[in-house]
């Protein structure tokens, strides 16, 4: 496994407005607990100091993916939802208080990720904690038979050397998905201010992705997904669409955004 010997922060200018600024550290400088600003809602969050696995801190895409989320709430609520990449879980978190969503979140196979998600839950008012899935890319997924039909994440194409561990996991989720008690959900249509529809399938890979990473590096995860029979569509804002080809044949249409 790749491990970053930078620090994410200072890939970004420190003129992110979506955090407060108030932090309270922690003993040992282990965690620095933060308060950040979500559409309609501040959320406290408590981020690692340092790990190994980049599971520290909120990247500024969580913010911009929130708000197309906002945006495009009609065919999000009622989704089962599963994020990966969670790192601190503020973005499910923030779908779980906000739509009441059915969300589980899911990071590497490590038990400090596991237990910082659930502080973070507790703190913000989530109780039970949201389930979690412990999942290191490309190894067997724990859930024989997904039934998530609405798969999220943000900022989770910084380790090029781990594209084909993610697509492989994607492929499983997305092909191998049966729809929750065994019942097809009707497509939600959300009818945007500029006349263009949006239908989103099920099951689909919403991602939005902001990190600064050379062009060429960020096609080959695009290009790896369609070789392995995905499709991919950009909505518009960075937030890219992606769903088993075959699909189509039901006549899911996305309208660009």
């Amino acid at each position: 496994m790749d491990i970053a010997l930078f620090s994410p922060s200072s890939l970004f200018h420190d003129d992110d407005d979506s955090s407060s600024g108030e932090e309270n550290t922690e003993s040992q400088q282990n965690f620095v607990e933060r308060r950040h600003e979500f559409p309609g809602m501040e959320l406290v969050v408590r981020e690692f100091s340092f790990h190994q696995l980049n599971a520290n801190l909120l990247w500024p895409g969580t913010f911009a993916f929130a708000e197309w989320l906002v945006e495009h709430r009609p065919s999000i609520e009622g989704r089962h939802c599963l994020e990966l990449g969670s790192g601190t879980g503020a973005l499910a978190i923030f779908l779980r208080r906000l739509f009441n969503l059915d969300i589980t979140t899911s990071d590497y196979n490590d038990q400090e990720i596991e237990d910082n998600i659930a502080h973070n839950c507790r703190v913000n008012g989530i109780t039970p904690v949201l389930p979690h899935i412990k999942h290191t890319w490309g190894d067997s997924f724990p859930t024989a038979d997904p039934d998530w039909d609405l798969i999220i994440a943000s900022d989770i194409l910084l380790y090029v050397k781990q594209y084909p561990n993610l697509i492989k996991t994607l492929l499983f989720l997305l092909k191998s998905y049966k729809p929750k008690d065994g019942k097809a959900q009707p497509q939600a249509k959300d009818e945007q201010s500029g006349g263009d529809s949006f239908s989103l399938p099920r099951p689909a890979f919403l991602m939005s992705w902001r990190r600064r990473i050379g062009k060429e590096d960020e096609s080959l995860f695009f290009t790896g997904c369609e070789d392995a029979g995905l499709e991919v569509k950009h909505l518009g804002s960075r937030v890219y669409c992606i769903k088993p080809r075959e699909a189509t044949s039901h006549g899911d249409q996305i309208g660009k955004v």
